[in-house]
């Protein structure tokens, strides 16, 4: 079994069930070293990623193993520097990583050739994004302020969830605007929590001077992730001066969120207006059709075939963002390649089942039901009332197809729970939702919000 190929799976796993900014610190570079009967090892690039891993990131990491491959026992993590050495007494470990090749244990995985100048990866172009109804809106208004800079979309707020394609848009534009501008406008790129790590340097060291010139004496400044701004109120009034500075020299600014400005607790209200002042742009769960395009450009990079049928079978049940897609994808590919049988829609049906995990909910279904007539702004007498009219009769449904779907619940209860209605009636609706959740795009993007409030519960 190929080490390299067991690991980049686990890896397009685990990248689904930690944050963003964990996965960087503590999972960037490690390696699979070796794996047998009585243990697996895992090579790490410093003492802390090392700790972190084992002490909160064990379970992920034996689980993930153990899913891909049930002979998985035993994991030991050692450090490895860049001589692929690991920093161990033990002689055998010592010996273990000296019949290591490094280019084999290399993964070409994330940020591996960042452009120091600017902190952009040249991997993420306009010409790889995909553009469908679900992101059309940020992509225009993207290609708009290349084309004027820091005149038009200033500052420009990119906001959607987990994996919708934010950051790959905010690099992209400024690959774009260096490239075609043959670096005459000065481009940075960074994530907010760097920003912060450098504004407290700064204050710490007493060198803040260093830290304005970086930030202020260039033309155009990505943000990414501006939503860990909050509640930090040193680095918030750094970035409001930073914000200023550049704004009123008609220099650009890009920033990316998870959430719109105003949704951001503990963010001040000066940045959220200024964060509002220019153009909000929100990229929403990606429809279908999209789903099915990137999935197929995947496919074609990696010059793999898979059954249309299958692959259109993935596209319509993982859901939620492209990292689960390219999670899900990665575990397929695995098990076509690592399996004798032929891979089937029914095994990939018992593969999505297992990696496309629902999240647990611990309500009950008023709860739910509030949620939704929170989000249409409707009373629950109305929700639960007989009337036909069309502004009642959508929430109605998506009511019954959430206590469906999320608490499984019976249809004879859901029908009593919605104003003693016939069990045909919510069998009914739970099957329109299901069957428009991928052909419309709307539907589509109402019930990831209000189960995003669920869960927020």
């Amino acid at each position: 079994m190929n080490l390299e190929e067991l690991w980049r799976t686990a890896l397009g796993t685990i990248e689904l069930q930690v944050s963003k900014t964990n996965f960087l610190n503590w999972f960037k570079n490690s390696t699979l070293l070796e794996k047998n009967e009585e243990a697996t090892t895992i090579g790490l690039p410093n003492n802390f990623a090392k700790e972190w891993v084992e002490n909160r990131g064990h379970k992920i990491v034996l689980k993930t193993l153990r899913d891909l491959d049930n002979t998985t026992k035993r994991i030991t993590y050692v450090v490895v520097n860049n001589n692929t050495k690991p920093i161990l007494a033990k002689t055998t470990a010592n010996e273990l990583v000296s019949q290591i090749n490094p280019a084999e244990t290399q993964l070409e995985f994330l940020e591996f050739r960042v452009d120091p100048q600017t902190s952009l990866n040249p991997k993420y172009t306009l010409q790889s994004f995909a553009v469908g109804k679900s992101n059309e809106l940020a992509y225009a208004a993207t290609l708009a302020i290349i084309e004027k800079i820091g005149t038009v979309y200033n500052p420009l707020f990119i906001s959607g969830g987990v994996g919708v394609g934010k950051t790959h848009l905010i690099q992209a534009a400024g690959n774009e605007i260096k490239n075609r501008y043959q670096n005459k406008v000065r481009v940075r790129y960074i994530s907010s929590e760097k920003f912060t790590n450098d504004v407290v340097s700064g204050i710490k060291n007493r060198g803040m001077d260093s830290v304005k010139e970086k930030y202020r004496d260039i033309d155009v400044l990505i943000i990414d992730d501006v939503q860990y701004l909050a509640g930090r109120d040193a680095t918030q009034r750094e970035f409001f001066s930073t914000f200023e500075v550049l704004y009123q020299n008609n220099k650009q600014i890009i920033l990316s969120s998870d959430r719109p400005p105003a949704f951001i607790d503990g963010l001040e209200e000066r940045l959220k207006s200024r964060f509002s002042g220019g153009m909000i742009a929100i990229i929403d769960p990606p429809e279908y059709e999209l789903r099915l395009a990137v999935l197929k450009n995947k496919l074609l990079d990696r010059k793999i075939d898979l059954k249309p049928e299958i692959v259109e079978l993935i596209s319509s049940k993982v859901q939620k963002n492209f990292r689960e897609l390219e999670g899900v994808l990665n575990r397929i590919l695995f098990y076509q390649k690592n399996k004798a049988e032929e891979l089937t829609t029914e095994n990939v049906e018992q593969l999505l089942s297992d990696a496309v995990q629902k999240p647990s909910y611990n309500i009950d279904p008023n709860q739910i039901v509030k949620c939704v007539a929170n989000y249409f702004d409707i009373t629950l007498a109305d929700l639960i009332g007989r009337s036909r009219k069309k502004e009642l009769v959508e929430p109605r449904q998506i009511a019954m197809y959430l206590l469906r779907d999320v608490l499984d619940l019976s249809y004879p209860f859901i029908g009593e729970k919605l104003g003693k209605r016939d069990h045909t009636t919510v069998i009914y609706s739970c099957e329109k939702v299901e069957q428009e959740i991928n052909k419309n795009h709307s539907l589509n993007r109402k019930i990831i919000m209000i189960k995003d409030l669920i869960s927020k519960i």
